[in-house]
C-alpha cells in the first residue's frame, strides 16, 4: 500500500538487513528543520552551516518560501530540501468545525505540496489538528474527508503527506499512562487508503505514552519518514536527543525489523554551529552510526 510512498521517500528502500545495531549506517539520512538554524544571514548560509554540520538535507516551512531563492541555496551548497512542514497547520486546522477554515487548511497543504514539489523535496509533514475541535469521531471523519482531497495533487507530484504524531490530544490518550499503542494511528492512516499519505513518526513525542519501539513495529510502512528528540518520563520533559529516558536501543531494533531506510529529522532546540553539529553526533549515537551508539 505504501510501496510508492515510500519509494518517493525513501531513497535506500530496497536494501534488506538483519535486525541488529548497525543497521542504520548507509541507510539513515539526516535532516533537520530549518528554523533550528539560529547562524547566518542569508539561506544560502543557513543551508551551508547545515550542511557543515553533518546533515544530508534541510526541512522548510511551507508554503511562503521564495522557490527561486531555495534553488539558489541548493545549487550553491549541495544540501537538498528533503521535504517541508505545513506551515499553517496548528492554526489553520482540517479538524476545525467551519468548513471555511477547513477550505483555507486544504489551499495551505495543496500549496505546501506544490512549492514541496518545486524545490525537490518528498514529504509534507502534516499536524492534522486538534482534538479540542470536536468529538473524536467527528474530527477523524472532518480531516480524513479534507486532506483526502489533497491526494490527488500528491500523487501528481510525487510528494507524499506526512502525518506526525504530535501532542495534540487526537489518536491517543492525553491523560493516561504510558502503556499506550498506536492502534488508533495505524487505523488513521489505513483509512485514507492511499500511498500517498503515511506518516513523519515523532520517536519523542510519544515515548511518555508507549514504547516507541513497538508503536515502530505497529506503523511499519506507514512510516515514510522520522522525526526526533529525547524525552524523559522521570522529568516529563523533552530533551536533548539521546538524553532522557527513551529506550533507542529498541527503537533502532524496530527500525532495523521493518527494514526502514531514508530521511530523520531532528525536532530540538538549535542554534550555532556547534549546537548543530552536537545534535548531529547526538544523531549518529542513537541510531547507532558510530562506533558508539
Amino acid at each position: 500500500m505504501f510501496a510508492a510512498a515510500a519509494a518517493a521517500s525513501s531513497p535506500l528502500l530496497a536494501q534488506g538487513a538483519e535486525s541488529k545495531d548497525g543497521y542504520l549506517k548507509g541507510r539513515l539520512y539526516k535532516t533537520l528543520k530549518i528554523g533550528m538554524v539560529r547562524a547566518g544571514k542569508t539561506l544560502e548560509e543557513k543551508f551551508a552551516l547545515a550542511k557543515e554540520a553533518g546533515f544530508d538535507g534541510i526541512e522548510l516551512n511551507t508554503p511562503g518560501i521564495d522557490v527561486e531563492e531555495v534553488r539558489a541555496a541548493i545549487k550553491a551548497t549541495g544540501l537538498p530540501v528533503d521535504g517541508s512542514v505545513n506551515s499553517s497547520h496548528w492554526q489553520v486546522r482540517h479538524t476545525d468545525a467551519d468548513p471555511a477554515v477547513r477550505a483555507k487548511a486544504l489551499e495551505s497543504l495543496k500549496e505546501a505540496l506544490r512549492q514541496t514539489h518545486a524545490v525537490g523535496g518528498n514529504t509534507v509533514l502534516l499536524v492534522v489538528g486538534k482534538g479540542s475541535d470536536g468529538p473524536e469521531e467527528e474530527i477523524w471523519k472532518r480531516s480524513i474527508e479534507n486532506i483526502s482531497k489533497a491526494i490527488p495533487l500528491a500523487a501528481e507530484l510525487g510528494v507524499p503527506i506526512a502525518v506526525e504524531n504530535v501532542w495534540n490530544q487526537f489518536c491517543y490518550d492525553h491523560e493516561g499512562d504510558h502503556n499506550q499503542t498506536a492502534d488508533k494511528f495505524v487505523k488513521y492512516i489505513d483509512e485514507f487508503n492511499s500511498p500517498w499519505v503515511g506518516m513523519q513518526f515523532d520517536i519523542g513525542n510519544h515515548w511518555k505514552y508507549g514504547s516507541m519501539g513497538d508503536w515502530i513495529r505497529q506503523l511499519n510502512k506507514r512510516i515514510i519518514k522520522l522525526d526526533l528528540k529525547g524525552f524523559s518520563r522521570e522529568m516529563g520533559k523533552f530533551t536533548k536527543i539521546g538524553e532522557g529516558d527513551l529506550d533507542w536501543a529498541d527503537v533502532r531494533k524496530a527500525l532495523a525489523e521493518i527494514k526502514y531506510a531514508g530521511w530523520a529529522a531532528a525536532e530540538v532546540g538549535g542554534g550555532d554551529l556547534e549546537r548543530l553539529k552536537e545534535i548531529s553526533a547526538n544523531m549518529d549515537r542513537v541510531f547507532g552510526l558510530t562506533s558508539q551508539s
